[in-house]
């Protein structure tokens, strides 16, 4: 089974699976219910995203370029 990581709201591409969010908090002022018809995301894991701590290291990962 392929795996895709996408940006949250792109597009759909023909005949993409289910999408899993892994953001600590939802998009804000997107109902629940829209999720999916907007392309966000159809089931919703916060547990699985990335730590603050990760975070963090990352984006000083970035700034240090």
């Amino acid at each position: 089974m392929p795996l895709r990581i996408v940006r949250l709201g792109t597009p759909r591409a023909p005949g993409e699976g289910t999408r899993i969010g892994t953001v600590r908090r939802p998009p804000r002022g997107v109902p629940k219910a829209e999720f999916g018809s907007q392309n966000w995301y159809d089931v919703w894991y916060p547990l699985l995203s990335p730590s603050a701590e990760l975070m963090a290291q990352g984006q000083q990962a970035q700034s240090d370029k």
